[in-house]
């Protein structure tokens, strides 16, 4: 790989266009090896962040989750040791030890250090594999301080060999005896690279499970050293398991879930959906195990049968009279909740992160396969087909209502010359990159906000009481609450079909509740009304919550602010004095707007949580449960966090 660069200031030709001064042959770097992957990790992991940290796991489980589809692995083991390291271990084949016949050195070597060098580019390693980059294990190893494999090969040796930052210290070696087949990765990711280096035990755990309801009669098992968890996910019913688990907080409409699955001769599909009464759509697609997140054209090819089959079947039973509107994609999809798998010889994600498949042929297989699968259900099961057209046409109704009603909203901004709400304080910046807003509990703390804000960039908008929950609401209903209709016209990009995130007048969307239990109420029902209709802020990073001190504690005239417990605790004793004055804020309108501006405001010393999505399944089971209508998971997650929420450190 090469890379070219220009140091220096441009130079202009002369005489005709003579050379270039400062920029020649020398200029040229030459990356070998590893080198890219370490210069720019981010064009293989995605980043550096946590989620890139765990992307290197990601990558080997992959590996061994392979195997597992050839039928060559049952049980994959993935440690996290007190010191930082990481281990991935199954019971595949093992990596091949012996000399590559090209390159003269141990395969196993190969692939640890060679970029696109592995068993998944000639088909007959791996029928089915997660992408034919090769870049995974070598990518892993260019990104650890240290790493060492051990490879198990039946032949009744353990081979083993160490690298540090990608570069062998050893050659592949004969260290023990031991039977069977397997591969065993330990790493250490570099500290230089990373930004963090502390592996989320909960955030690997959701990946696991879903790759073991995926890949069915495969044992996952997690350990965390750290702590002494472990958690063994296995699942012998594979994506219905996973549909079950979905709607475990759902009322579901249909008792029988719609499962379809088709062999094709260059993939095989399935696809299991059952609908709820709720409004929410949760799909979610894979391919090879791999959670496609972006979607792509499995994703297109499904939502297209299911609209298409849908409609034919309302206009056969009647329910659709001729000269009637067809029902739409939203229509088809409130309530829905669908996992779409597709296994491919030779699948096509668009980036190393494969968060998107964007093999074509992929769009017309699905298709088919769920137009047929679907309409078999149809026929078969007609109260259920009944039911589940007639939620289609109540979502239908529903969604002209909300259109009637955004269309007000939308008039009403327009008759009045654009004007923003009466109640928002905006700025004076027209620049959205340069401006933020604060959604402020209640108008007491909206007027404080407002003296203690800097009027040039930072814009106020009070609440008043607690938002409509959105999670058994509409979006007509939804539209008829006056704080909602605020929020959406105040920030500017529209909602439903209109959203347009380049329309956002403020490039930080900030919350600001009181830290007690009505102010954390407010800010989930804020978080579900953003994750819900605006999930585009929280993935592009506007969305953030501030954080006010609890505590103020007084050294002599000086304030000293506090955000916990604790670190009021460990600021006392610091001062290494007795009474010292400490006052306990119960809310925003307790501080005065110096106060406030100090604390939580001001750029330069505020403190904010920025609000992220790290996986859809986790956030949207969160919000099931705590704002839908099923009360009995509510009651009993209450019940199980009650003593956490008691020694809570806040």
């Amino acid at each position: 790989m090469a890379e070219a660069r220009k140091q220096g200031t441009r130079a202009t030709p002369t005489n005709g266009g003579g050379p270039v001064q400062g920029y020649d042959a020398s200029d040229i770097q030459v990356l070998e090896g590893l080198e890219p992957v370490r210069i720019r990790p981010g064009m293989y992991i995605g980043s550096t962040d946590i989620r890139g940290l765990h992307h290197l796991i990601y990558e080997l489980v992959d590996n061994s989750i392979d195997e597992a589809l050839q039928g060559r692995c049952d049980h994959i083991i993935v440690t996290l040791h007190k010191d930082g390291k990481a281990m991935v271990e199954d019971n595949g084949a093992g990596i091949p030890v012996e000399p590559h016949p090209q390159v003269g050195t141990s395969a196993l070597e190969v692939v640890m250090t060679r970029l696109h060098a592995g068993g998944k580019f000639g088909g007959r390693g791996y029928k089915i594999s997660g992408g034919l980059h090769g870049v995974g294990m070598s990518a892993v190893n260019a990104l650890s301080s240290w790493l060492r494999v051990e490879v198990r090969r039946g032949d009744g040796k353990v081979y083993a060999q160490e690298y540090a930052c990608g570069r062998p210290l050893m050659p592949v070696t004969v260290v023990g005896e031991a039977p069977g087949h397997g591969t065993k990765i330990t790493f250490q990711p570099d500290a230089t690279i990373f930004e963090t280096l502390d592996f989320n035990f909960d955030m690997l755990a959701q990946r696991f499970r879903e790759q073991a309801y995926l890949t069915g009669r495969v044992k996952i098992t997690l350990r965390d050293e750290r702590d002494d968890r472990e958690y063994s996910f296995y699942f012998e019913g594979g994506i219905l398991s996973f549909l079950r688990h979905l709607n475990k907080n759902k009322q579901v409409i249909h008792q029988k879930p719609v499962h379809i699955f088709k062999e094709m001769p260059t993939a095989t599909i399935e696809v299991a959906l059952q609908y709820n009464d709720g409004y929410q759509e949760t799909v979610h697609s894979f391919a090879n195990t791999i959670n496609t997140s972006d979607g792509g054209t499995h994703l297109t090819g499904f939502r297209s049968a299911l609209t298409r089959t849908l409609n034919d079947y309302a206009r056969k039973l009647g329910l659709l009279k001729e000269g009637e509107a067809s029902l739409t994609g939203d229509d088809v999809r409130e309530g829905l909740t669908a996992i779409v798998s597709v296994m491919l010889a030779a699948p096509q994600f668009e980036g190393q992160n494969k968060h998107k498949l964007g093999n074509a042929e992929v769009r017309t297989q699905v298709e088919t396969a769920v137009t047929e699968g679907l309409s078999r259900f149809l026929e078969e099961n007609p109260q259920d087909a009944r039911r589940i057209i007639e939620k289609c046409l109540t979502a239908a109704r529903a969604r002209e209502a909300a259109r009637k009603a955004r269309d007000l909203v939308v008039r009403k901004g327009a008759l009045d010359g654009l004007t923003l709400p009466g109640k928002l304080a905006d700025c004076s910046e027209r620049n959205p990159r340069l401006s933020e807003i604060f959604i402020v509990e209640g108008d007491s703390a909206g007027g404080t906000a407002k003296q203690g804000r800097d009027r040039r960039f930072q814009a106020i908008l009070p609440l008043k009481g607690k938002i409509l929950n959105v999670e058994k609401a509409r979006l007509d209903r939804m539209l008829s609450s006056e704080e909602i209709k605020a929020l959406i016209t105040a920030l500017g990009t529209g909602i439903g079909d209109r959203f347009n995130l380049d329309k956002l007048r403020y490039d930080r969307v900030i919350i600001m509740t009181d830290a007690d239990i009505d102010g954390a109420h407010i800010r989930t029902l804020l978080l579900t009304f953003f994750y819900r209709h605006f999930p585009s802020l929280i993935e592009e990073g506007h969305l953030f919550i501030a954080q006010a001190p609890l505590y103020r504690i007084m050294n002599g005239k000086q304030p000293i602010y506090a955000y916990s417990d604790r670190e009021r605790d460990e600021i006392v004793k610091s001062l290494g004095k007795q009474n010292v004055p400490i006052q306990r804020y119960k809310g925003l309108g307790e501080m005065n707007a110096e106060q406030l501006w100090e604390t939580t405001m001001d750029p330069k010393r505020r403190k904010l949580l920025q609000v992220t999505v790290e996986d859809a399944v986790v956030a949207d089971e969160t919000f099931s449960m705590l704002m839908g209508n099923d009360v009995a998971p509510r009651k009993r997650f209450i019940q199980t966090h009650a003593k956490d929420v008691k020694n809570l450190d806040v």
